[in-house]
């Protein structure tokens, strides 16, 4: 295996720069964006407040809108896009309201509550219309006054993220404090550094406090979208269980993501690695073998890529520190354990985690439960391993629409 792949801009990026750009003084564009459905559903929200957003192609234009929303009442879908629905709550509290956010049976299923706790502090008021703690929600809005909120063992760094972007068009000075385990932190330093190149100041006394002072605002720009890491491991995964040499374009080798924690693992375990301009290589060997454990509290996208690593290694692996995955696009852990044992690994569960030990993988057809990652990873299995057939294919068009067609380039 020797092939040249390419992968879309950041989800996480591209979503965090769409907020930013409606919020912002002037227009914006975005290029080398991801166009895929967590997007989409993100623009068109932001379409119903009343942006203005253009699509060409892979790039975006934003006509922003200062911090003032044309629409104030709305009901907003959001299929199962967490993130969107997060970072929605806190930018809905900016207009006159009242706002309803709302989505798939799955995101009903995702929780809300700490973000809406803070938000009350910091003045805005909301109202569940269904199951406390769960959208659907809906914000009245009138204005964010400001304040300090501590998050105790946040489930999502998203919960950070959401104020944090919208906080510079607070009434007073936003201060957040975190305290104990923070799931997924690199996510708050992307957005962080998200804001700053629009031009927004965030100051940290330390690791655990984020101040914004008010007011200030962001200025529209270009902004380059840089390449989506989380994509990128699949290819990764492709080049470490088939000892083959994959490099996949379009990536920033300096980049923040937290994921770019997934090729020291690879490495660790065997892999070459070697980085270019705008360039990954992996060229995968025999996989290191033995007892084995990895926290992955700081790249848990990454879980479902590592798991189907860890079924072409001889050994076990435990994989800790990830409790919040039951609470993703799907029960990722539930999900991982029933794909690994149908491919004849055994796959036990953990308070926090997955513990995998290695073997041969035989051909199943493995059911995807609607979820993008879990389809991605085990299509990567069925490089090394005749007969793995993958479910709802679709459901990668939630982060990448071309998935199928770069992974033909494997084969060729």
């Amino acid at each position: 295996m020797n092939a040249v792949v390419s992968v879309p801009g950041s989800k996480s990026y591209t979503q965090r720069a769409l907020l930013i750009a409606t919020l912002a003084r002037g227009e914006s564009y975005l290029r080398n964006a991801l166009i895929a459905e967590d997007t989409r559903l993100l623009i068109d929200a932001l379409r119903t407040l009343g942006t203005v957003i253009v699509t060409m192609g892979d790039d975006i234009i934003v006509t922003g809108t200062s911090g003032r929303f044309t629409k104030t009442a709305a009901t907003i879908y959001l299929g199962n896009n967490g993130t969107a629905l997060r970072f929605l709550t806190s930018l809905a509290s900016l207009g006159g309201g009242p706002v309803k956010l709302d989505g798939s049976a799955r995101l009903r299923q995702r929780p809300i509550k700490p973000l809406i706790e803070a938000l009350n502090i910091l003045g805005i008021t909301s109202q569940y219309t269904g199951e406390s703690g769960y959208p659907p929600v809906t914000i009245r809005g009138g204005s964010m006054h400001g304040g300090k909120v501590i998050f105790t063992d946040a489930q999502s760094s998203q919960y950070v993220s959401s104020i944090l972007i919208t906080a510079p068009y607070a009434r007073g000075v936003v201060e957040i404090e975190l305290r104990g385990k923070t799931s997924s932190l690199p996510y708050i330093s992307m957005t962080v550094s998200a804001m700053n190149q629009f031009g927004v100041r965030v100051t940290q006394n330390d690791e655990n406090t984020y101040r914004i002072t008010t007011p200030q605002r962001y200025t529209g720009r270009r902004y380059l979208i840089e390449g989506d890491i989380s994509s990128a491991s699949y290819f990764f995964c492709a080049a470490a269980i088939c000892k083959g040499k994959i490099r996949v374009v379009n990536l920033n080798p300096s980049s923040v993501q937290g994921d770019m924690g997934f090729l020291d693992i690879i490495e660790k375990l065997g892999c070459h690695i070697t980085k270019g301009e705008d360039w990954i290589e992996v060229v995968g060997d025999t996989l290191h073998r033995g007892e084995l454990e990895f926290d992955m509290a700081d790249m848990p996208d990454m879980v479902p890529t590592l798991a189907v690593v860890a079924a072409f290694r001889k050994g076990r692996t435990a994989i800790k520190n990830v409790a919040h995955l039951r609470l993703k696009e799907s029960n990722r852990i539930r999900a991982l354990i029933n794909e690994l044992r149908r491919i004849g690994i055994d796959a036990g569960e953990l308070p926090d985690g997955i513990i995998i030990d290695g073997g041969t993988p035989h051909g199943a057809e493995v059911e995807t439960y609607d979820d993008h990652r879990i389809a991605m990873s085990f299509a990567i299995a069925g490089l090394a391993t005749e007969g793995i057939k993958i479910k709802n294919k679709l459901c990668v068009t939630k982060s990448f629409p071309g998935f199928w067609n770069e992974l033909k380039k494997l084969y060729q």
